[in-house]
């Protein structure tokens, strides 16, 4: 062989090896950037939404405000549960809330890490509510997010209604709300910033018979929710309104309910609750767009998560609809 054939196949063999090199030492770049990002992917799948954030939830004890306690914690928040625990409305057919469901709310909350401070006290009393919100910051440091969620819910035809049956709602959904900002948002503009949410309902944006109370007193939390976004925004102070359909609560599990949704059907409610329940229950979800007669509490919580983090910083002023596709009828 003759030496410029030798050459060139040294040299063929040199750019060989030489090759090899580089590949491994890309497939070893290539395999520490992969393990990097990999890493970086898990610091932030394990970043929590309300990490080191303070949360105050009015109606805790169950439903909404439960399921949104916990979704909080678990997203690094510690939780104020505030709940009458008592009866609201004595002509009402809803079980109230017991003390020992907003004690259920607080393991609950306490399990996934969190700390908690469960109170009870009754939204249409300021005093108690002021009394709330300075225990919050002195054991908390300071108060982040509100979630004005307590309410209720009653059916009584317009020419039948008492007095009380109307004042009763009027007076817990429309001034319970607006006293629950007035005790908690002063303490939230002291941190410079945060986020308030209210529970209104897809009923507060179209009649709903046999329930003008509480159809009134939601539409007013929608104005009350725009009013208070416009007066908090200079404070850095986001305020959005929930809009829930027909969630799986004990507001929605009670004969005058199953009723209501009957006569709404053209149906006649037979009194017979077992009956009457799975009547309602067939007829809601025949008319329900993804088909399901009522949604759980766990569906609605995280959009109250959503509007409660930095994610939703720039949105304020609005309303985020959970009603398994019944805003389709909303015209407005």
């Amino acid at each position: 062989m003759d030496r410029r054939r030798r050459n060139v196949i040294t040299n063929l063999g040199m750019l060989g090896v030489t090759a090899l090199g580089l590949a491994a030492a890309s497939n070893a770049a290539n395999a520490q950037g992969m393990a990097k990002a990999s890493e970086e992917r898990g610091a932030g799948a394990t970043a929590r939404l309300l990490a080191g954030k303070t949360a105050v939830i009015t109606g805790a004890a169950r439903g909404i405000g439960r399921a949104t306690a916990v979704a909080f914690a678990r997203e690094g928040a510690d939780i104020v549960g505030v709940d009458i625990c008592a009866v609201v409305d004595p002509r009402s057919g809803v079980t109230p809330a017991m003390p020992e469901e907003l004690n259920e709310t607080g393991k609950l909350v306490s399990a996934a890490g969190r700390s908690w401070l469960g109170i009870k006290a009754d939204t249409r009393d300021l005093p108690a509510l002021r009394a709330a919100a300075s225990r919050a910051e002195q054991e908390f440091g300071g108060i982040d997010i509100l979630f004005a969620n307590a309410g209720i819910q009653s059916f009584h035809p317009l020419l039948e209604m008492g007095d009380a049956d109307w004042n009763i709602t009027i007076d817990t959904n429309v001034t319970g709300t607006a006293n629950t900002l007035r005790a908690f948002a002063p303490y939230i503009v002291k941190r410079d910033g945060g986020r308030i949410i209210l529970t209104s309902s897809t009923q507060g944006q179209h009649g709903t018979m046999n329930a003008s109370a509480y159809s009134a007193s939601k539409w007013a939390i929608i104005g009350l929710m725009k009013s208070a976004a416009l007066e908090l925004g200079r404070h850095k102070i986001t305020v959005n309104a929930l809009i829930p359909g027909l969630i799986d609560t004990a507001l929605t599990r009670h004969d005058e309910r199953y009723a209501q949704a009957i006569q709404v059907a053209g149906g006649t409610p037979t009194g017979e609750l077992a009956t009457d329940q799975e009547t309602a229950r067939k007829s809601l979800a025949r008319h329900s767009q993804l088909g399901v007669p009522s949604i759980d509490a766990k569906n609605v919580a995280p959009i109250v998560v959503f509007l409660a983090s930095d994610a939703a910083c720039m949105v304020s002023g609005a309303t985020y609809a959970v009603t398994a596709g019944d805003s389709a009828n909303i015209t407005a």
